[in-house]
């Protein structure tokens, strides 16, 4: 059988690649969308490397971007995130990816899906279609192109680029009721045959699950090949992330939280402490404000995902969260995430509404650029 043709773009945003696809050229009907991003990205792959497919082997590499006109009266283009597991059948629509998204306002840019100047500053309205919120991208145009060249550099990427601002818009609630799904700053959670563990769980940008590292034995400095060695810390952690996925509303049981691997995510916290990067240098504890391992697909994250990132900035942000306790403070708004990469800086701005907490938004900064343009090649 011939190999099958599509014409895509392939695009580092943050510290993520992905194939960009217009949604113009996917089927209309999107049940076929699965087959052709499992053959597309070589996934499922045995041996988790997708060498025949253009995914990485990790959860990072593994991704599907959709951009197409706006169905929000207030948005620019449309975006839908799709994660694709390295090993496994599965497309997973749940939630958004904050590095991805970096890289949609300079899509639209170059496909000359919205209106630019040849040269200057660039803002794009973006709805993500995965969770209905607004995000804001706002960026350089040089000779009618989104700017590559730049000195922003950001931990886990070599050298550097032009700044992407990215402003997420009221991201509380991206997947559930409300900034504290269940009510509760901070909550007991019971897992089978397990002791019970506190946890805050919170929604913002992408729902995350956050526990305190120390309570597994842990000061969250660790590595994350030290992490994936500990079988039984990875077990316990999917069983807690289970069971907050149903406390959140997000399934109905656990076994539909299984399903759903991707959603919400879980991470270890600790209070700032000196740790080794994958780069092998090391971090001070003084050049951080609180340090994050997070859990991807059942790894654990070589960086921090960037949604993970927002929502632990708003965690920071509202009182009686672990996130809240363990934070060392922060640079003004700015919050220094420690991860095994380096550091992340967020902003978040909370007030207190009669109804309870709300983020007005949350910000990050990131860089993103095109790496190939022109057809993927799979079986069909």
């Amino acid at each position: 059988m011939p190999l099958q043709a599509t014409r895509c773009v392939f695009m580092r945003g943050g510290t993520s690649k992905a194939l960009m696809f217009h949604v113009g050229d996917l089927p209309s009907d999107r049940e076929k969308w699965v087959d052709i991003f499992l053959a597309a990205m070589g996934s499922p792959d045995e041996y988790g490397r997708q060498l025949d497919g253009m995914g990485g082997g990790i959860s990072s590499l593994s991704k599907v971007c959709v951009i197409g006109p706006p169905t929000h009266p207030e948005a620019d283009v449309d975006f839908l995130f799709c994660q694709v597991s390295p090993d496994k059948a599965s497309v997973d629509y749940a939630g958004n990816c904050g590095n991805m998204t970096s890289a949609i306002g300079p899509f639209a840019v170059d496909e000359g899906l919205v209106p630019h100047p040849d040269n200057g500053p660039m803002t794009v309205r973006i709805h993500n279609t995965n969770t209905k919120k607004i995000i804001h991208a706002h960026f350089q145009v040089s000779h009618g192109r989104a700017e590559v060249d730049g000195d922003f550099r950001i931990d886990g990427v070599s050298g550097s680029g032009s700044p992407i601002r990215l402003d997420f818009l009221n991201p509380g609630g991206a997947r559930t009721r409300g900034i504290l799904p269940s009510g509760k700053a901070a909550e007991m959670i019971e897992t089978d045959g397990d002791a019970s563990v506190e946890a805050s769980l919170v929604d913002a940008a992408n729902p995350s699950v956050f526990v305190r590292a120390s309570d597994f034995g842990l000061s969250g400095a660790e590595s994350p090949d030290e992490i994936e060695r500990d079988a039984g810390l990875l077990d316990r952690l999917e069983r807690i992330r289970r069971a907050a996925s149903v406390r959140m509303g997000m399934s109905t049981d656990l076994a539909e939280a299984e399903v759903q691997a991707s959603q919400p995510k879980i991470a270890l916290l600790g209070s700032p402490a000196e740790a080794e990067l994958l780069s092998g240098a090391v971090l001070q504890a003084a050049d951080q404000d609180i340090l994050c391992r997070m859990i991807s697909m059942g790894r654990p994250h070589r960086a921090i995902p960037i949604t993970g990132a927002l929502c632990l900035a708003a965690a920071c942000r509202i009182p009686g969260t672990i996130a809240a306790e363990l934070v060392s403070g922060g640079r003004g708004n700015e919050i220094r995430i420690g991860h095994p990469s380096g550091v992340t800086l967020v902003d978040a701005e909370m007030r207190q509404t009669p109804d309870g907490v709300h983020i007005e938004r949350a910000t990050l900064y990131r860089t993103a650029r095109r790496l190939f343009q022109g057809e993927v090649l799979y079986r069909g």
